[in-house]
């Protein structure tokens, strides 16, 4: 019922949980502002945000845009509930309710006066929900941008977190930034380490040596999880993709050897020519390196 009332109000710059919006209409944003030349970029986080919002300050927000009573006093309640841990029970005075529908629509809330002082100021930011990316065409530029943001973090009662907010040219090397799951550096748009390491987690959890079923079982499980991985990544440089897929196949060539009760960690280049490439695609697995042509030549 108020999503439509702040949503006039909110600005294009906020791209998380926003209907119509999502993380790839960011991505297009920051990839079409480092295009433009809006190299040098402000990369803030804001440490423990969802839980840290006070509660005296929200208040004051959605009263300054609703004036029902009745809704009000629905608001005050789902941030006011007590919170029940083990034996420990206490009322909180900052933070939105976790896993509540409401939560991150009050977030975007609180973080609308940055979007509206970072517009004031004529600097192009991104955001989603608290994760956010200020891209500006000189470092002087930059520089004055991480000053304003810590000046509007502070007067709000919020954190910078130390270690995760810099200021850089991402067109050099060592200088880039991480925003939704991508790194963004030298001119390349590289799937982030943390990102990489969490589908290879998972891939090893779903081809493990010792799971008791056929090749087109474990194939056919695998495959929608690599699907949609590749749905959202595919605009990460060429390069990660062959190395992911290797990485896959080996796992399946290692899973096949436990299977024959075949000794020892197996030879690389017999094992794959025993199972060759092209034994796994009649097998069914999806290949990253062959969609992503597809995707190319699409373009």
């Amino acid at each position: 019922m108020i999503e439509p009332i702040f949503e006039k109000m909110f600005l294009p710059t906020s791209y998380g949980f926003r209907p119509g919006k999502g993380c790839k209409d960011a991505l297009r944003q920051v990839e079409a502002l480092l295009k433009a030349g809006h190299t040098h970029v402000v990369d803030a986080d804001l440490q423990g945000y969802f839980d840290s919002i006070p509660h005296s300050r929200l208040k004051e927000r959605f009263k300054e845009v609703l004036s029902d009573g009745r809704l009000l006093a629905l608001l005050e309640g789902w941030l006011d509930q007590d919170i029940v841990q083990e034996l420990q029970r206490w009322t909180p005075t900052g933070g939105t309710p976790q896993g509540a529908v409401i939560s991150p629509l009050l977030a975007n809330l609180y973080l609308h006066s940055l979007d509206e002082r970072m517009a004031e100021l004529g600097l192009e930011m991104v955001r989603y929900a608290d994760d956010f990316v200020i891209l500006c065409r000189t470092a002087e530029q930059a520089e004055g941008a991480v000053l304003e943001v810590k000046a509007w973090v502070a007067a709000n009662e919020l954190t910078l977190h130390p270690e995760k907010t810099h200021v850089g040219n991402c067109c050099i090397e060592g200088q880039g930034f991480e925003f939704l799951g991508y790194r963004f550096e030298a001119g390349k748009r590289q799937v982030r380490k943390k990102s990489l390491n969490v589908l290879k987690d998972k891939i090893r959890d779903k081809t493990r040596r010792t799971r008791g079923q056929s090749l087109r079982q474990i194939i056919a499980d695998l495959n929608p999880m690599l699907k949609g991985w590749f749905g959202y990544f595919k605009h990460a440089h060429r390069w990660v993709f062959p190395a992911l897929d290797g990485f896959i196949r080996r796992r399946l060539r290692a899973l096949l050897r436990k299977q024959e009760k075949r000794p020892g960690a197996g030879r690389c280049y017999s094992d794959q020519r025993r199972w060759p490439n092209r034994f796994f695609a009649a097998a069914g697995l999806f290949t990253m390196t062959s969609a992503w042509q597809s995707a190319s030549q699409s373009r």
